[in-house]
């Protein structure tokens, strides 16, 4: 009996490796897809890069002008899982990104898989880059050949076990990896359309400014409803029409993502000082879509 027992516990086991094995496995995609990738336009990619966020995480702290092209990565972003080390995404060869390929690229940015494949931590924020559209994906690549190659080799994340174990990360990916838009807006609706974009998908907003689950997964019914600063500095706000821009209008937040300055003569402050400043190198008419749609999204009350 104790001998039969012990061959099921094995067994299960075996099978329990085995499906952890398969469910957890990269995912990247398909020859089909990466086909279909069109040529890029490096001019069109320089503004996906502002509106993407990409200076604010990947450039040295506190980068001003010309520094924010240098993309040496070595900002650490805490967590309750422990420190990411953000990543040289320059066109260095050793350091950065400079052997990748438009495919590798592709998988990192829409699923979140590495070029020898690898589960990539969502630190970064795939999760959001996965909404992107084919043109814009292939236009920040275009972009990302033309900047400066930076000899940075920012090290290892710090992490714990289990969280240490990428290959984890596929099940979490099972999880909370949800290309669909998170709200649902008049799809006839061009600003509105276009604002969903930039938030949900090139911003990614949802990242800081939603809450998040014992796992990490962020709470789609609370969407950015503001959320704990992984830092312990405080709170990332409410940016529903019932937080801390209810009594905004939609040319008060466009004008905030200009200028930096509130309608009460505030100025912008903490991680959003970059945020700000990105948004002010796109077209006003992206600023405006961005508040069109932050005052259609469903309300959430609290700052």
């Amino acid at each position: 009996m104790i001998r039969k027992l012990a061959y099921l516990v094995v067994l299960a086991a075996i099978v329990g490796g085995l499906a952890f094995w398969f469910l957890s496995a990269p995912k990247p995609l398909g020859a089909t897809a990466l086909a279909a990738l069109p040529e890029g336009d490096a001019a069109r990619g320089e503004l996906v890069f502002w509106a993407g966020g990409c200076a604010s995480c990947h450039a040295a702290d506190n980068a001003e002008g010309d520094d924010k092209l240098k993309l040496g990565g070595g900002h650490v972003l805490a967590s309750d899982f422990g420190d990411f080390v953000v990543p040289n995404i320059s066109p260095d060869p050793q350091h950065g990104i400079g052997q990748w390929s438009k495919d590798d690229f592709a998988n990192a940015m829409m699923r979140g898989v590495s070029p020898d494949g690898e589960n990539l931590y969502p630190s970064f924020p795939y999760t959001s880059y996965a909404r992107m559209s084919d043109g814009d994906l292939s236009d920040l690549w275009a972009f990302m050949q033309t900047l400066p190659a930076v000899d940075n080799d920012p090290g290892p994340h710090k992490l714990g076990f289990p969280f240490n174990i990428r290959r984890g990360v596929g099940l979490w990916k099972l999880l909370y990896a949800d290309e669909t838009w998170v709200v649902k807006v008049d799809e006839t609706d061009e600003k509105l359309v276009r604002g969903r974009y930039l938030v949900e998908a090139l911003g990614h907003c949802g990242e800081c400014h939603t809450p998040r689950d014992f796992a990490g997964g962020v709470k789609r019914d609370m969407w950015l409803a503001g959320a704990p600063n992984p830092d312990g500095q405080g709170r990332i706000p409410n940016i529903t029409p019932g937080g801390a821009i209810a009594d905004w209008s939609e040319a008060d937040i466009a004008y905030y993502l200009e200028s930096g300055f509130t309608p009460d003569f505030d100025s912008v402050g903490g991680s959003m000082v970059d945020v700000q400043e990105n948004m002010a190198k796109l077209p006003a008419s992206d600023r405006e879509a961005i508040a069109a749609y932050l005052k259609a999204i469903p309300s959430h009350q609290g700052k």
